[in-house]
């Protein structure tokens, strides 16, 4: 940093007025490497062999909207009137003309956070990897930010550097280490907290982020856009300021994933921070690219670029690269009133990616104080116990000849997704930052009649997704090559099988070895 760069950002602290800081340095230039800021260029990237042994993710989606324990969009939503947060906020906290997010963000305390025991447990259930959320569309840092000096968890709130606190847990651990980032929508997110209440009491008083003292934390003050992901009218001096402040966090955190939430924007610095991350991986394990970078946007995974991600959904059938579905437990942030999904949904939804060449990163909401509930104990140890004997079949695995079969797989495009280029999609389309794909609704559970396939070479697993009591006729194998071996993982005796024209037809020995899924380890010759 030069000297005039330096004064300046002291200048601007004091004055509470940082927002305006990154928008007067020049371009920042990427880490030199092998990767320029161009999709022609990071077509050559390819994805590292780590990521496509690890198929199991943990998150922890997490910040200072889980203060209220009250969902997931509460810095925006707090300012909608009539909407549940925006009720419940006037209920517990005030008006938020007087008690704004600014005012909500040093009541996250993270009181009882032990990152040691957490991804402890994360690592027992079976994750290859954490991710720590970075900085959520609230434009709040959760590492000690050199571009956001005022509003981040090291000097606020908490007090701590929790990406940081997270990362070191991590390594510990063995795992690989992630960050998740969804600063690009925060200009616009943001802007329904320079409203004010249409009717009651205080209508037409202005809500708190009209004070210029905290543009900082709430942008400068500009219109609503009819979408929160619309970006079309973000001003050049953000996109600037963005790419430093997510240049930092590569720089400080040094992550092997980075999640970003949405299509890659911003053209030029948004490709930009994908170069200086790839350049900055190969500097730090000896010339080899062993970062990720999640996008949602098709047309960015193409051919290399980045690793495709499904939000709450899967691709149709299997994959020709290496996708991530990201999903939760529940909601996004904690909400003390959410339903979760169950174990089985869960192991369900992890052996459904796996079969079709995806890892799933699945998020367990903190609670303020930084602890997990009693439910999401009991899913988590859930998950631990069926991984303990079934992970054979998951780690390091690639798809078979076909995903699976059964009733869940009728009628569907199982086998025939088509990787077509598409056209680049402009800022100008805030519709167009979601990739296509079937809902992880978990609406229709799977049963003993619905197989997943993983393989490892000429072994085979196929996962029965329900305890077949009565046995189970697995059709792909009935002309799918000789089967040598049949085994039952969990099971230490043998299985009684045979391969007929029908398919091969397996007896189950009378006691399950797990709950959910059951996994059969195949010999092929």
């Amino acid at each position: 940093m030069s000297m005039t760069r330096r004064t300046a950002v002291g200048l601007l602290s004091a004055a509470g007025r940082l927002c305006a800081e990154p928008f007067q340095q020049p371009d920042i230039p990427i880490a030199p490497g092998p990767f320029k800021p161009s999709r022609a260029s990071l077509m050559e990237y390819e994805i590292p062999a780590w990521y496509c042994d690890a198929k199991f993710g943990i998150w922890a989606h997490w910040g200072p909207q889980s203060a209220p324990e009250f969902g997931d969009w509460y810095a925006r939503n707090m300012y909608i009137q009539g909407h549940r947060q925006y009720n419940y906020h006037v209920k517990t906290y005030g008006h938020p003309s007087k008690f704004g997010f600014k005012d909500l963000i040093p009541t996250w305390k993270a009181e009882n956070f032990d990152p040691d025991y957490l991804v402890g447990l994360y690592k027992k259930a079976g994750a290859k990897f954490f991710v720590s959320m970075g900085v959520h569309h609230d434009n709040f840092d959760l590492w000690n930010s050199k571009h956001q000096p005022r509003w981040n968890a090291a000097a606020t709130g908490p007090k701590k550097n929790i990406a940081q606190m997270f990362r070191q847990a991590a390594l510990k651990q063995g795992l690989r280490f992630g960050v998740s980032q969804h600063l690009h929508a925060s200009y616009e997110w943001m802007a329904t907290c320079f409203g004010s209440d249409k009717t009651g009491p205080l209508a037409g008083v202005p809500y708190d982020a009209n004070d210029p003292q905290y543009a900082d934390l709430y942008h400068e003050k500009h219109k609503l856009a009819a979408n929160p992901g619309d970006v079309s009218q973000v001003p050049e001096s953000y996109k600037r300021h963005y790419l430093w402040r997510l240049q930092d966090l590569v720089d400080q955190l040094q992550p092997d994933l980075l999640y970003h939430d949405g299509v890659i924007r911003f053209e030029r610095y948004g490709l930009s921070l994908v170069a200086h991350l790839y350049n900055q991986s190969a500097k730090w394990h000896g010339g080899k690219v062993e970062a990720v970078y999640n996008s949602k946007g098709m047309e960015d995974c193409q051919i290399g670029s980045c690793v495709l991600d499904f939000e709450r959904g899967i691709a149709e059938g299997i994959w020709p690269n290496s996708f991530q579905t990201d999903t939760c437990i529940g909601s996004w942030h904690y909400d003390r009133e959410v339903k979760y999904k169950t174990p089985k949904q869960c192991i369900d939804l992890l052996v459904n990616i796996v079969s079709r060449n995806g890892t799933l990163l699945l998020n367990f909401p903190l609670k303020s104080d930084g602890t997990l509930d009693p439910k999401e104990m009991e899913i988590l140890s859930e998950i631990t116990s069926w991984m303990a004997v079934n992970s054979e079949g998951i780690y390091g695995t690639r798809p078979w000849k076909v995903c699976g079969e059964g009733p869940s797989l009728e009628g569907t495009a199982r086998d025939t997704s088509v990787y077509k280029p598409l056209p680049r999609i402009p800022d100008s389309s805030p519709g167009a930052t979601r990739t296509t794909g079937s809902r992880d609704t978990g609406n229709k559970p799977f049963t003993e009649q619905d197989v997943r396939f993983t393989a490892k070479g000429k072994t085979l697993f196929a996962f029965v997704m329900g305890w077949p009591e009565k046995g189970i006729l697995i059709r792909a194998l009935g002309a799918a090559g000789k089967v040598r071996n049949v085994e039952l993982l969990g099971f230490k005796g043998k299985v009684r099988w045979a391969q007929e024209a029908a398919g091969l037809r397996v007896q189950m020995p009378p006691d399950k070895p797990c709950d959910h899924a059951i996994a059969l380890k195949i010999a092929l010759g």
